[in-house]
Order: C-alpha cells, then sequence, then structure tokens
C-alpha cells in the first residue's frame, strides 16, 4: 500500500496543494512556520478522520475560508483507491471512500494505517492517563471492529451514567433500576475492553522490548505495563463499592477509563528518571513497535510519517530507520525537517528512491 497522491484546499495554512509521491521516501523541507507539519497531518486525517494534533475540526479549517477538502488516492492490494475527507462551518464532517461516504466515520479506520512520530509525542510520558489510553487505543482499533464499537459504546454509556448521577443530586432522587441498566451496560462492553487490552499488551510489550533495545544498544532496561483496577476487582463489584463516592462525585471514578500504561527505566518512573535522550528512544522504540503490531495484524505496511524527526534522533539513528525500508521491513515514509542538506544527505545514503519538497 502507498499513497500516490494529495490534494489540499484550505487545510490549515494551506490554500491550495498537490503532491504526487514516491512509493518509498517523501521529504517536505523548509523552515519553522511554512506547513510541513500540517502535509503529515493532513496524512494522518486522511488515515483516522481526524488530527493528530487538533481533533476540533473547525479549527482545521484555514483562518480565511469556511471549508478544507484533503483528497488522496492510493494503491492498496492492486486496486486504486480515493479517499476524501471535507468539513464545513456548521456541517459535519463527510468522508468518502471512492464517492461514496461512509455512515459511520469508525468503518473507516484501519483502511489506511498510519503511524506518526512527533514532538509532540512526549506528552505520553508527561501527561494523564488518558494519553496513553488514547495511544493503547489508537493501535488496537485499527485492526479490530469490534474493540473500536465496543470502546465507542462504552463512552456512550459512561456519558449516561454520569448524566443520571447529576440528574440523582440535582432532584434528590434515587432510581437504582436505570442505574443498573447502566452499570450492566459497563459490564459487558468494558469486560469486552478488558480482554482485548490485555491480549494486546501481551502480544505488544516484547515487540517494543526489541525495538528499545536496537535503538539504546541495550544500555538500559526498560518496562511497559499494564494498570487496571479490573486486575483486582470485576467492574460489576467496583461499581456498586464505589456507588456512594460516585454519587457525591456525580460521576463515574471508576473503571476502564481509569486505565494506564506505566513506563519505567531500570525500575524508575522514565518520567522523572529518564533523561531527554532516553525518553526520545523509549517513544522512537513505542511508535516502531505500534508499526510492527499493525503490520503483523493486517498484513499491510503501514504509512509511516516522522514529523521534525532530526529533532529526536540524530543522523546514524534517522538512517537506520530509513535502511528498514531498504528490506521492505517499512513501507512509504514522510518526513518534514528544516534543513534540506541534512535530509538529502541521509536519503541519498539509504540507496532508496526518494522525492524532497521543497515549501
Amino acid at each position: 500500500m502507498y499513497l500516490k497522491t494529495l490534494s489540499l484546499v484550505n487545510y490549515k495554512n494551506l490554500d491550495s496543494s498537490s503532491f504526487d509521491f514516491d512509493c518509498k521516501i517523501n521529504c517536505f523541507v523548509g523552515r519553522n512556520g511554512v506547513g510541513k507539519t500540517n502535509i503529515l497531518d493532513s496524512i494522518y486525517h486522511l488515515s483516522f478522520g481526524k488530527s493528530y494534533f487538533n481533533p476540533i475540526t473547525s479549527q482545521n479549517i484555514n483562518h480565511d475560508a469556511d471549508f478544507f477538502v484533503i483528497e488522496g488516492s492510493l494503491e492498496k492490494n492492486e486496486r486504486e483507491e480515493h479517499i476524501l475527507v471535507s468539513a464545513k462551518r456548521g456541517q459535519k464532517k463527510v468522508i468518502k471512500r471512492n464517492n461514496k461516504p461512509y455512515e459511520k466515520f469508525s468503518e473507516h479506520i484501519g483502511f489506511i494505517p498510519a503511524v506518526m512520530i512527533s514532538p509532540g509525542d512526549r506528552d505520553l510520558i508527561i501527561e494523564g492517563s488518558d494519553t496513553r489510553r488514547k495511544f493503547m487505543d489508537g493501535v488496537i482499533s485499527q485492526s479490530d471492529q469490534l474493540y473500536l464499537n465496543s470502546l465507542i459504546s462504552y463512552g456512550k454509556v459512561l456519558a449516561q451514567r454520569n448524566a443520571l448521577l447529576k440528574y440523582f443530586a440535582a432532584n434528590a432522587k434515587f432510581d437504582r433500576d436505570t442505574l443498573e441498566i447502566y452499570n450492566a451496560q459497563l459490564t459487558e462492553f468494558g469486560n469486552i475492553i478488558f480482554e482485548k487490552r490485555k491480549a494486546f499488551l501481551n502480544e505488544f510489550i516484547p515487540i517494543f522490548n526489541k525495538r528499545y533495545s536496537e535503538i539504546a544498544n541495550n544500555q538500559e532496561e526498560v518496562s511497559l505495563e499494564y494498570k487496571s483496577q479490573l486486575f483486582e476487582r470485576s467492574i460489576s463489584a467496583l461499581l456498586e463499592d464505589n456507588l456512594q463516592k460516585d454519587m457525591l462525585l456525580q460521576y463515574t471514578s471508576v473503571g476502564l477509563h481509569k486505565d494506564d500504561l506505566s513506563f519505567e527505566i531500570d525500575g524508575h518512573p522514565i518520567k522523572k528518571f529518564g533523561s531527554q535522550g532516553q525518553q526520545k528512544s523509549f517513544l522512537i522504540a513505542l511508535k516502531l513497535a505500534q508499526f510492527d503490531f499493525i503490520k503483523k495484524v493486517s498484513k499491510v505496511n503501514p504509512i509511516l510519517l516522522l514529523d521534525d524527526i532530526f529533532d529526536k534522533l540524530d543522523e546514524q539513528r534517522v538512517a537506520h530507520i530509513i535502511t528498514l525500508v531498504a528490506t521492505d521491513e517499512l513501507g512509504q515514509i514522510f518526513i518534514s525537517d528544516t534543513h534540506a542538506d541534512r535530509t538529502e544527505k541521509v536519503m541519498i545514503e539509504s540507496n532508496q528512491t526518494f522525492k524532497i519538497f521543497k515549501l
């Protein structure tokens, strides 16, 4: 699979742009602020139906316009496919595949598997559990429709239960029958999510450890651990035990939406004890493991988007990633960088076909 062409209209700071891509490596070079990252984000948007950096649709429309359009043609399984994503202020976003609109955006997830590596990924280390859950959910959802649907359903029921708790508080009422319906639904969907997260991490963690070892040359030991209240109690028991607390707080304080991933280096939290270089290596390993996992389950090489990659790795390590293309271990790569000479030097040494777009 590879992206052949891309056309953008009014996407962020890009008024109108079109590109014909190399099937291996494509580089966008130019000073900061010219739109390199926005081009990579448009490819991500084409894949996931949303921006990697700003999920609020209207904020991805050019300030001077009322709409944006992203169009891409790709070759997948020896077929030509056309994807269009468009949005107009005040209207619902539209995603079409071969001119046919999707009824549910979730049906598109996984059709164009992609992995973004960006300086902003440091949020996975420094921010709260919500960021790490979204990472885990994003990886699993690209290849598991049941997981994605269960996740969406869990979120809807959770919102309904929270609204009911607020209603109880505002009206000094209590309706156990309705509450138990929501509890049963959270249990049903939550159990599916929990089992799939466990199965995913059993497979993902060894892949991650291997990638980190390659990047860091076995210099230290890292670990990735799944944290969930469900290892101790069932969802139904957690909800029942914390009912009084939930009624006081007016929201659901326990469940799958509190899960987390623990990142450690030599037995200590990498957030506090990892150097900047170690944190960068950890994040790159995490994203390459994401690539490996998606490739394994989908039997397709995901598109790899490397935003400002030289900010994260030195030239030698970037070159190592590029050489993986030569063995078909990686597929199509898109790179943004501020230094054209540096990028061209690494590309020439890779002995791969490439295109450089100077912005």
